[in-house]
Formats: C-alpha cells, sequence, structure tokens
C-alpha cells in the first residue's frame, strides 16, 4: 500500500486531518484498532471551542452539528450556595462554544471521508513504525479480517492513535520529554433521560466536592461528580448519585435539578500530560498522542484540532514548494497553544475540585479565586477567552 500521509487513529485528530488534507488535494490511508461501530458508540463529552464549530462549517462538515448542537452564550459557577454566570459571549465580543458531543463529530467526519473516496481501514492490529528518520516512513499493521500483514508506505506519518498507541513511544527515549501530572480525584460520569436542568453548564464547588451539569440533548443529559478514581462504580448506586448531585448543585434559590435514569455510568482518572518535541523524522504526533488535558477546561477534542490545522498547513506547503519550513516548526507552533490550554485546564480544574488535602487556609483561598473571577470583569474576561477558544497562532 502506498499513501503520501499514513494516519493512525481515526479519532478526531486522524479524521479531521484526512479530511483538510483531502480538501487540498493530499492523499492520506487511515488506520483504526477499532471498528467503525466501536468509535462511533463511544460517548463522550463535546464542548467545541469557536474555532472548531467555524472549520467545521468551512470545510463542510457542521451541517449537523449546526442543527442538533446545543450554542451557549455563557457558564454558571456556582459556590456558597449561589450561582454566577460568565457571559463568554458579551466578554468575547460575539464568541460561544457549542455542545456538540464528540462522538457526532466523529460521525459526521468519518461520513464526509467515505463519500469523498477517502480509505479509513478499521479494526486492524500489532501496528508498527518503521524508518521514520527516513524519507520513506512505514507502517505495518495486521488487518482482523484475514489476519494478512500489510505495510503502508508513506511520505509522512500522523500519530493521531491516543495516549496508549504506538505512535509516541516510537520516538527514542533520547529525544522524548514527558511531563505529567496525576490528579488525586476522578469524574464520575453519568447519562440520564430526562429533560435540561439548566440552559448552560453548570460547574459546582462545593465541600462534598465538584459536580458538573451538562446536556446531549433535549432528552438526554450529562453530568459529572468528584470521586476518588480508585473507586469501583459498584459502590455508586443511583440513590447514592442523586444524592450527591443534590447537595453539590444546591442553591438558595429554589434551583431544581431534573432526575431521570441513568442509562450509563462509568469513572475516570484525570491527568495532565505533555510530551516534547510532538515530532521525529517524518513522524508528527496530534492529539491525545501528544497531550492529554483534564476535562475541566473542555480542550482535549479542541487542542487535537488545532494540532492538524497546523499540520494540514504545513503539508500543504511541502507539497505544492517544497517548503520544510513549517513542517520543522510544527512542534514548537503546536506546543504554545498547548501548554496555554494545559495551564487553563490545571487552573479551572484547581479552582472548582474540592483538595481533600487543603488546610483550612488553601479552602480559603480557592474561594476567594471564586468570588474574584466571578465579581471582576478582567478576572471574567481572562476565563471566558480562554474557555471559547484562543486564536490560532501560525
Amino acid at each position: 500500500m502506498r499513501t503520501q500521509v499514513g494516519i493512525i487513529g481515526a479519532g478526531p485528530a486522524g479524521l479531521m486531518l484526512s479530511h483538510l488534507l483531502h480538501l487540498r488535494g493530499i492523499e492520506s490511508i487511515i488506520i483504526e484498532s477499532r471498528t467503525r461501530e466501536e468509535i462511533e458508540g463511544t460517548i463522550r463529552a463535546g464542548v467545541l471551542e469557536q474555532g472548531t464549530v467555524d472549520l467545521m462549517n468551512e470545510t463542510g462538515v457542521g451541517g449537523r452539528m449546526m442543527r442538533e448542537g446545543h450554542f451557549h452564550h455563557g457558564i454558571e459557577l456556582r459556590f456558597n450556595g449561589r450561582g454566577h454566570r460568565i457571559d463568554v459571549h458579551e466578554l468575547t465580543e460575539g464568541k460561544r462554544v457549542t455542545v456538540y458531543a464528540q462522538h457526532e463529530v466523529i460521525k459526521d467526519l468519518i461520513d464526509a471521508r467515505l463519500k469523498a473516496g477517502g480509505e479509513i481501514v478499521f479494526h486492524v492490529g500489532e501496528v508498527s513504525l518503521h524508518d521514520l528518520d527516513t524519507s520513506s516512513p512505514k507502517i505495518r499493521f495486521r488487518t482482523n479480517k484475514n489476519g494478512e500483514c500489510q505495510e503502508l508506505r508513506c511520505d509522512f506519518i500522523a500519530g493521531c492513535d491516543g495516549f496508549h498507541g504506538p505512535s509516541r513511544p516510537s520516538i527514542p527515549g533520547r529525544v522524548r520529554k514527558e511531563y505529567q501530572k496525576r490528579y488525586p480525584f476522578g469524574w464520575l460520569g453519568i447519562l440520564i433521560e430526562a429533560p435540561p436542568s439548566s440552559p448552560e453548564l453548570i460547574y459546582a464547588n462545593h465541600e462534598r466536592g465538584f459536580a458538573l451539569v451538562s446536556t446531549r440533548s433535549p432528552e438526554i443529559q450529562r453530568m459529572y461528580l468528584q470521586v476518588d478514581p480508585q473507586d469501583d462504580i459498584a459502590n455508586w448506586s443511583d440513590d447514592r448519585i442523586w444524592f450527591e448531585l443534590h447537595e453539590r448543585l444546591s442553591t438558595r434559590d429554589g434551583w431544581t435539578l431534573i432526575e431521570g435514569p441513568i442509562i450509563q455510568k462509568n469513572i475516570v482518572a484525570m491527568r495532565s500530560f505533555v510530551c516534547e518535541p510532538m515530532q521525529y523524522g517524518r513522524l508528527f504526533l496530534a492529539g491525545d498522542a501528544a497531550h492529554i488535558v483534564p476535562p475541566t477546561g473542555a480542550k482535549g477534542l479542541n487542542l487535537a484540532v488545532a494540532d492538524v490545522q497546523v499540520l494540514a498547513r504545513a503539508l500543504d506547503a511541502f507539497y505544492k514548494s517544497g517548503k520544510t519550513e513549517w513542517l520543522e516548526r510544527y512542534s514548537e507552533t503546536c506546543l504554545r497553544r498547548v501548554w496555554k490550554a494545559e495551564r487553563f485546564s490545571w487552573y479551572m480544574t484547581s479552582m472548582l475540585h474540592r483538595h481533600h488535602d487543603h488546610s483550612p487556609l488553601e479552602r480559603q483561598l480557592q474561594l476567594a479565586e471564586l468570588e474574584y473571577v466571578t465579581s471582576s470583569r478582567a478576572a471574567a474576561t481572562s476565563l471566558a477567552e480562554n474557555y471559547v477558544g484562543l486564536p490560532m497562532e501560525w
């Protein structure tokens, strides 16, 4: 098999990159370890920055998002029994966020690639990368249809295969530097069948821990609780979950949390992670293969999309003029945005979660930060600018 760009991973990064390259006349083939049904059926959150929404519309894959997405002009920070709205639309001169689940973005991109004749090889195994420091890198893998070993020869490889994929470990250890922080708490997430409890996201800081209210559709809602990441989901009955949500989201103004049947629940750990550099030879990392953010800042999918915008632009310059400057600066360009998103995600996580090893003084400082960001226009503007997405840096 031969193509110009071999892409490992059919998540948002890999699919969007393939889509952007196609629009520039550059060939690509995507290989993916899971089946199409698995990746389209894995329900994950999706808060899209203004820039991500604009890109989807500009490249022709935003139609369903604009019909079915939820457009939010603000968020609520809730603490001490009171809600405080941050009007991100007004503070950023017209920008907003769109709640549209990640698996729906994936469905739209897969549909676009297949309709355009793009090649996605699903359900592969034993993926390995070779000759990365040459002009002809290769991807070897085994297809699960017939068990045959395949070799994909290409000009460049895009590692969009997530934190546990083979791409990042293919960068030699002497070159690769990794930064990581594991948080002492995780999120218990639930999907419920109920109408929305709020028109916008609610981020709640409470003595018992953090809670988040989000929406997926007029009939399906998503909610989260801060829990011990090592806890067993079997310990969390529906009654216990509802008790904690009511306690942590309670207000003095009569706001009501709407309950409904819980149709899914799970616990996920939280971490911050960055790999430097994001490139080696003809290999370029994008998305979760290169960086992980805690979900509090809603940056994961948006960072992946930003990465591949930079990479698609650099590859376009190479194929049109032989120019390599942008390819050589790929990691440097992306990491400027990555570290800012890591900072914001860490800030939101630190401000909103209950740190049970905090001293009483540290707890009061956390509440003071919440008071400041909800009473100072300058502080609220900073939060809003980061939340809707900082401008692309080229």
